[in-house]
Order: structure tokens, then C-alpha cells, then sequence
């Protein structure tokens, strides 16, 4: 009985390990780290983390003891195992040109998050949420705006997922970024959940 499970353990690891050493995968917190980096310099923010996202984060990070102790073994028979957990790259001069851009034009668009007329849309891009909120002066210039933002946008996604050597991360970088536009907004800020609803943060 006991070798029997010993065995099964064993090709448990060895299966887990061949995943690991194979599989480049999307590092979720690394680039959750990027993320959260590059909108508190675009939006101007330098507050700490909410007590209930630290909870939610505490809570991702939770492990089973079984699951740590198969990966305790993974790290012992096959140490370079986590050498597969590639860097997050976000210094290239596209992204910091992009960047840069976006944090200027977030001056303009500023006032029009606080008084409801656009809001962060699921996508990760800006979008109006109340069109009667913009004067008929600024409609043309806040369509420019936005126009502008969203080329920068998804120009950023697309960056950060080529300087990582992996264009096909774009959809997990743009996922990321959607949720930590939401996380960053200022309260009394507009933002589309999942199902596209508009809330109010």
C-alpha cells in the first residue's frame, strides 16, 4: 500500500515538474506588480494598498500544506524547476514613450472621470459613461481624448507583452490592467464590471 502511494506521488511530482520545467506560464504577480507601477505613476497616485485588497491578495496567496509540500519535493528534485518564471519587463523607451504620454493627457481627462461623463470600460480602455455630462464645447475635444487614450492603451498591452518575448500575453496583460485601473480610480470614479454594468466606485 505504501508503495503503491509512494508512487503515485512520485509521478505526481515528476508530472508537475515536467509542467513547470516546460510551460513558460503568465507571472500573474509580477505583472500585477507592473501594472499597479505604471497607473499610480499615469494617474498621480501614491495611496497604499485598501485593507480589503491586501485581504484579497493575502487570500491568492494561500496554500494548501499538501500543495507546498509537493512543491518543497518539485524544489528538491528538480531545483532549476523555477527557472521557468521568467522576468516581467516594463523599461523598454516604447513603453515609457507610452507612459509618458498617457500621464499627460490624464490632466485633461481628469476632470471628466470626476464628474461622471467617462469611466474605465472592461476592456481596460476609456469610454463614455454619461454623454449629457460633457458641454457641446468640449464633446469634439473629450472624443479626441479618448481617441488618443485608447490608441495608447492597447499600444501599451501590446508592448509590455513583446518586451516579454511573449506577444500572445497581450489579452493577460490588458486583463490585469482592467482590473488595476478599477483598484486605482479615485472614489466617485465611473468603471464597467465584468458583465459590462457601469458602477460607481
Amino acid at each position: 500500500m505504501k508503495v503503491m502511494k509512494f508512487s503515485s506521488l512520485l509521478a505526481t511530482i515528476l508530472f508537475l515538474a515536467a509542467c513547470v520545467t516546460i510551460n513558460i506560464y503568465f507571472p500573474s504577480a509580477k505583472a500585477e506588480q507592473a501594472a499597479e507601477k505604471i497607473v499610480d505613476d499615469i494617474l498621480g497616485n501614491q495611496q497604499q494598498p485598501s485593507d480589503e485588497a491586501k485581504k484579497d491578495k493575502g487570500a491568492a496567496l494561500e496554500t494548501s500544506g499538501s500543495v507546498q509540500y509537493v512543491s518543497h519535493l518539485i524544489d528538491f528534485f528538480i531545483p532549476s524547476a523555477h527557472a521557468a518564471e521568467p522576468d516581467f519587463n516594463i523599461n523598454t523607451p516604447k513603453i515609457r514613450q507610452l507612459q509618458a504620454g498617457m500621464k499627460a493627457r490624464h490632466q485633461s481627462l481628469a476632470p471628466f472621470y470626476a464628474n461622471g461623463a467617462i469611466g474605465f470600460d472592461k476592456r481596460a480602455l476609456v469610454a463614455v459613461h454619461d454623454a449629457g455630462a460633457i458641454g457641446l464645447k468640449d464633446k469634439g475635444r473629450v472624443n479626441n481624448l479618448l481617441k488618443d487614450e485608447n490608441a495608447d492603451r492597447n499600444a501599451l498591452y501590446q508592448a509590455i507583452a513583446d518586451a516579454n518575448g511573449h506577444p500572445e500575453w497581450e489579452g493577460d496583460v490588458r486583463s490585469v490592467f482592467a482590473k488595476t485601473w478599477i483598484q486605482q480610480a479615485a472614489k466617485g470614479w465611473w468603471y464597467q464590471s465584468a458583465n459590462g454594468q457601469w458602477q460607481q466606485k
